[in-house]
């Protein structure tokens, strides 16, 4: 019989896939290099991580830091306490885990699932800030009785283990081929850990950093980015720079589309810190061509987890857009790109408007002449400038109040009018006034100057994309 004797046994051994189709625009097959790809994903609990849990936990075992009964505090972005997450629920460890809240939900409920608990800690704070998940897990790990942090970012068993692990197996799959290793990087546990042990064998190789703009590991002025588990606002101790030749700085629209290129042309289901290794893989690829040196270059590129923990985000539609990181329908369409196709071949003013003081049967009147559902309402007779704009009047609300009341067309509009229509300016993408009517708005006023430009419906919004259907692709 063929089987492990617990589940910590399966982590590593993870295997090698040749990346086929990312690679086709780079030029003729035979001049590129070899692209392979590490699915570090294929781990146990799903992430390079794994690797580092046990590691972590048997040092502070050897070294009295940690004991039965005892609790594990861990500053994470999820994987790595996954990762200790599994190794504590064999050996009877209590778990919390203390996270950025920009982490994906999946995530913690993971971590909830092997019976951690979880505290989440805002994200744009600095590092020594009380607030930040660094400090919160420094002062739980202090106060709770029993309590030991591994703190992965100053453990040298975090590198140690990817030096007896990751590394021989690269060097192992690729028969001592590989000539580039590309990696992205948080800790620095794994490209550290890794080079050390390849470069001892090939002192040629070139190790290349990825990392996401707003990361200072490359360089950068720290700042706020979506991408997970990678880059850093401090150099932490488990990180050698010296082992990094050259960086790559990837935007998250950049690492993000990666990663969902990644998951529909290869087949593997990616996180947004495997899209930016691969960018950064693809760009090294890319030069070697270029220069006539591919042909015997093995590119090596570690996927550091797969895409199931960002399915709310990173391969949610809705989430990317209002992140600005998918291009939506209107294709940057402006409001008053529509006005102008609504208005085409029609003799129509810019704005229709109702007055206070006019009767709603005149108001009524008004929106059947002009074929319109909506009208801002003016307190003057001119109505030109936005101050002067003080509510709005539907067929949908005339008539509800209509139908209950008769006596209703008698009476003036500013008796009945409903709150004014909210404002966007006409050089604004479609996208502000599609949010705005999804958010309940019965209609948008596009300005201009100061002035009213335009009344734009959920029907305007619905023709101008009919009309246009390829602005989104």
């Amino acid at each position: 019989m063929e089987y492990a004797e617990s589940i910590l046994d399966l982590v590593g051994r993870t295997p090698l896939v040749r990346v086929g189709r990312l690679t086709r625009d780079l030029g003729p097959r035979e001049r590129q290099p070899l692209v392979l790809a590490k699915l570090e994903a294929l781990n146990p609990g799903g992430s390079v991580k794994d690797r580092i849990g046990l590691p972590m936990i048997e040092a502070a075992e050897r070294e009295g830091l940690l004991h039965p009964g005892g609790t594990i505090v861990e500053p994470t972005s999820g994987n790595t306490g996954h990762g200790l997450a599994i190794a504590a629920a064999l050996k009877g460890y209590r778990c919390i885990f203390v996270m950025a809240d920009k982490q994906s939900a999946e995530k913690q409920a993971v971590l909830r699932a092997y019976g951690a608990e979880v505290v989440l800690c805002p994200t744009n704070v600095a590092p020594e800030s009380p607030e930040s998940y660094y400090s919160v897990a420094a002062r739980l790990a202090r106060d709770i009785p029993g309590a030991f942090k591994p703190d992965q970012y100053w453990n040298e068993a975090n590198p140690r283990a990817h030096e007896a692990t990751t590394g021989p197996e690269i060097w192992g799959q690729t028969e001592g081929r590989i000539t580039h290793l590309v990696a992205s990087v948080g800790t620095g546990g794994t490209i550290t850990g890794a080079a050390r042990f390849l470069r001892a064998r090939r002192p040629d190789l070139v190790v290349v950093g990825a990392d996401p703009e707003g990361s200072v590991l490359s360089g950068d002025t720290a700042r706020p980015y979506l991408t997970e588990g990678i880059g850093e606002d401090f150099f932490p101790g488990t990180f050698d720079p010296a082992l990094v030749d050259r960086w790559v700085r990837v935007s998250d629209r950049d690492a993000f589309a990666m990663a969902r290129r990644i998951t529909r042309e290869e087949g593997i289901l990616a996180g947004e810190s495997s899209g930016t290794a691969m960018v950064a893989a693809l760009e090294v690829a890319a030069e070697l061509t270029g220069r006539g040196a591919g042909r015997d270059a093995v590119v090596v590129t570690i996927l550091p987890d797969g895409g199931r923990s960002y399915l709310s985000k990173l391969y949610n539609d809705e989430w990317m857009r209002a992140n600005g990181l998918l291009a939506s329908a209107g294709g940057g369409a402006t409001l008053r790109d529509l006005l102008v196709a609504h208005r085409h071949g029609k003799q129509l003013p810019d704005v229709v408007l109702a007055r206070t003081t006019e009767s709603v049967g005149a108001a009524i009147h008004r929106l059947q002449e002009f074929g319109i559902s909506q009208m801002p309402v003016s307190e003057d007779g001119e109505g030109a400038a936005l101050a002067g704009l003080v509510g709005s009047v539907s067929e949908t609300g005339l008539l509800q109040r209509a139908y209950r009341d008769p006596r209703t067309v008698e009476r003036t509009v500013g008796e009945v009018m409903d709150p004014p229509l909210p404002q966007v300016g006409d050089t604004a993408t479609i996208d502000a006034a599609f949010a705005l009517l999804e958010g309940g708005a019965s209609a948008v006023l596009a300005t201009r100057a100061e002035r009213p430009a335009g009344v734009v419906t959920k029907l305007d919004l619905l023709e101008f994309l009919a009309h246009h259907p390829r602005l989104g692709s």
